[in-house]
């Protein structure tokens, strides 16, 4: 445990500095033995982040999945089908067991995101069908539809929230995206108003994704191999993260922002994502103690949020004032010659391209599981 006065207990310290804590996972197991309710009721978590990968991990074990899966090959469900009544319905558990916070915060927290199908990636029109679909099937009202950045999902997010649906923007890596997605969030407020609907009730965070930016950055570093680049190691993905806090104060201190604040607007906070450490030379903390700020939520693996709590020193803010700082450290990994841009468009790409793998071989699994039960392997 850290010595950091007041910080007997970090994950209580973290909170305390305006930083929501949020579980970065989600199974039938996890629920069903008590231990997301422990989380909540011991560990300050008042969210929870799920996507295809966690999923996939989850369903894709059959662990606490039996039942439910001998009852959809029984009536001969598709394998779509099978995978959006099992993901909706651990989503709808963990929001009933989030319903306490959601209820106590007056419905800034108590929430769980769930993913449209990673495949419609590209496709404006059926990204917004299946945030619709997906809305209804859970049919919770703290529940956030997660919605890739990519420039599909900008209408996607400014159609589903100006039609009063929560939303979680997700895979956002560059500071220009960043920006086009807190645009068309404030867009979706402003046809939500036109539309009557009470702007209060609509809520959004935006997932910005840290570690991955280290990792391809940080290979490229390594293959440069000079002093000055390996110095540069491990700044880029806390870099941008800061400066896309910068963003966020800027525009949530516009006019543009004060019409909708009139009307009673949340603002969208920025999630740090991707905050587990890949490389081991680094502390186990650096994407959580490095990025606190009010008014951010932290989505964390439970490896990353028992490390919080067993050794985080958690120092106060770590973000505002850096600004300069981390607009040098990008301005010399450019230097370098390793493009930001040409490593954000990859991350996107890859990002997308994980998440439609994950997603295809958890459909590979439970139609396997329903082959073999018996079921339409459709």
């Amino acid at each position: 445990m850290n010595t950091v006065s007041n910080a007997v207990d970090p994950l209580k310290s973290l909170s305390d500095e305006g930083v929501s804590i949020w579980l970065d996972d989600l199974s039938r197991k996890r629920i069903e033995s008590g231990n997301l309710a422990d989380l909540i009721e011991n560990s300050h978590v008042v969210g929870v982040t799920t996507n295809p990968s966690i999923f996939q991990a989850a369903i894709g074990s059959g662990e606490g999945y039996e039942n439910q899966l001998a009852d959809l090959a029984v009536r001969s469900a598709t394998v779509d089908e099978a995978v959006r009544m099992m993901t909706t319905a651990d989503v709808r558990a963990a929001a009933d067991i989030l319903r306490p916070v959601y209820d106590a915060t007056g419905g800034s927290e108590g929430r769980v995101s769930i993913e449209v199908d990673p495949r419609l990636a590209h496709n404006t029109v059926a990204t917004i069908a299946e945030a619709k679909q997906l809305a209804w099937l859970v049919d919770r009202p703290n529940t956030l539809i997660k919605i890739p950045a990519t420039k599909a999902g900008l209408p996607a997010i400014t159609e589903v929230i100006g039609l009063g649906i929560n939303v979680n923007v997700t895979l956002i890596f560059s500071l220009e995206r960043y920006r086009a997605v807190v645009d068309s969030y404030l867009a979706g407020l402003e046809k939500a108003r036109e539309h009557g609907l009470d702007l209060s009730k609509i809520h959004s965070v935006a997932s910005f994704f840290v570690s991955r930016v280290d990792t391809k950055i940080d290979k490229r570093l390594t293959a440069i191999g000079t002093d000055e680049a390996k110095a540069l190691k491990g700044k880029a993905g806390l870099a941008n993260a800061r400066l896309a806090y910068e963003a966020y104060e800027e525009v949530f201190s516009s006019d543009r922002w004060a019409a909708l604040d009139k009307a009673q607007a949340n603002k969208q906070r920025p999630l740090w994502a991707s905050t587990g450490v890949k490389d081991p030379a680094y502390k186990d903390t650096l994407y959580v103690v490095d990025l606190v700020a009010p008014g951010t939520v932290n989505t964390m693996p439970e490896a990353t949020l028992e490390a919080i709590a067993d050794h985080g020193e958690v120092t106060g803010d770590t973000v505002r004032g850096t600004y300069e700082q981390s607009r040098a450290e990008l301005a010399a990994v450019e230097k370098l010659g390793i493009s930001y841009d040409d490593v954000v468009q990859q991350l996107e790409d890859e990002g997308v391209e994980k998440f439609e793998a994950a997603w295809n071989d958890l459909l590979d699994a439970v139609a396997t599981s329903l082959k073999s039960k018996g079921g339409d392997d459709k």
